[in-house]
């Protein structure tokens, strides 16, 4: 049994936003060679997350617009009168409060074991941002041989 970690980078450029990245998570997979175990992915951010949800482009619209109903930017929130980087960005962690920090996924195979709908998505909640960053922790053998 082997634990290893790795992690993807990403910039985003909406003040909600959301992006799939399965495919970039599926090719560390690959490229670490994990074949049967787990992976947990955290986003590292107070106001960014992770989810699994439909890869639908009406949906990942109506995603946004949910956040944005469900925690309105112009509400009226102690944390923005004493804002810790000068973001008023009450409203992104009090959205954070309802979308996943962390996801674990099994991969047998060599292959993320998603349902069928199911894709991996990263949840912008205060930006844009130039540097966000989804650690990857592996747990399982690697190889066909499960080294």
């Amino acid at each position: 049994m082997h634990v290893f970690y790795d992690h993807i980078e990403l910039a985003t450029e909406s003040p909600l936003q959301v992006i799939d990245i399965t495919a970039r998570v599926r090719e560390r997979v690959a490229a670490q060679g994990l074949y049967d175990g787990m992976l947990t992915l955290l986003s590292r951010h107070t106001t960014a997350r992770v989810n699994l949800n439909e890869r639908e482009a009406q949906l990942q619209r109506d995603m946004v617009t949910f956040l944005k109903r469900l925690v309105p930017k112009d509400g009226d929130y102690l944390h923005n009168l004493a804002p810790v980087d000068d973001r008023h960005n009450a409203h992104s962690h009090l959205l954070g409060l309802f979308v996943n920090a962390s996801e674990t996924i099994p991969v047998r195979g060599g292959e993320l074991m998603l349902g069928e709908w199911q894709s991996v998505f990263f949840i912008e909640l205060d930006g844009p941002r130039p540097n966000r960053q989804v650690l990857l922790q592996y747990l399982g053998t690697t190889g066909e041989g499960g080294n």
